[in-house]
């Protein structure tokens, strides 16, 4: 009888902590989308730095996707929610600074190469070593340094307020864009790694 009695209650408290984990889940992925906004990251700088894009399978939920596939299977849960979510990233302004970005970028490249600056861990570009070049040049990445940041600054800044998300989220965009510049480098181009520690892209 006592058994009859206590397993209601169990099952009511356990389907209560459930309803609050997909709860939480879905707000924190409506309120920022990580997933999709890691994505259209990932797509802005293969088309600046002209590489094809890879279609990959998201999988950016962590720990909770194995957690919830098993309900998703039985439309219980979210849905993938951030997924449905669509990242304004072709706004006129936008659109500009992408494209000047594109632009500057063949100029960029022997810099990269020469190991003279490397991707810093905010997505933003930083001046490394400077010794090996002449006067000219040292002129040169110093000006093209100062033109991507203002303008990456500015196409962070941009993409926050085409999708109206909160003045705080810039920082976290800007980590996003990070993953994707360093990610996407080729070896032996620097990075800074989430630590502030300095490697060649192996």
């Amino acid at each position: 009888m006592k058994q009859g009695v206590h397993m209601p209650k169990c099952v009511r408290r356990i389907t209560i902590a459930l309803a609050f984990i997909l709860t939480a889940c879905v707000t924190v992925n409506i309120y920022f989308p990580a997933a999709a906004i890691q994505k259209a990251a990932d797509q802005i700088v293969d088309d600046v730095r002209g590489t094809p894009t890879k279609e990959k399978p998201d999988n950016k939920e962590g720990a909770n996707s194995s957690f919830l596939d098993g309900f998703r299977r039985f439309n219980i849960g979210p849905s993938n929610a951030y997924a449905q979510i669509n990242i304004e990233v072709s706004t006129p302004a936008i659109r500009n600074l992408r494209e000047a970005m594109k632009n500057r970028f063949a100029s960029l490249k022997p810099f990269y190469d020469k190991g003279s600056i490397g991707e810093n861990n905010m997505g933003l570009l930083d001046i490394r070593d400077t010794g090996p070049l002449n006067l000219k040049e040292k002129a040169d990445v110093a000006r093209l340094v100062d033109q991507e940041n203002k303008d990456r600054r500015s196409l962070y800044s941009e993409i926050v307020k085409a999708n109206n998300l909160k003045p705080e989220s810039l920082a976290q965009v800007q980590k996003l864009f990070a993953n994707s510049w360093r990610g996407k480098s080729q070896p032996n181009w620097w990075v800074q790694n989430d630590s502030n520690g300095w490697e060649r892209k192996k």
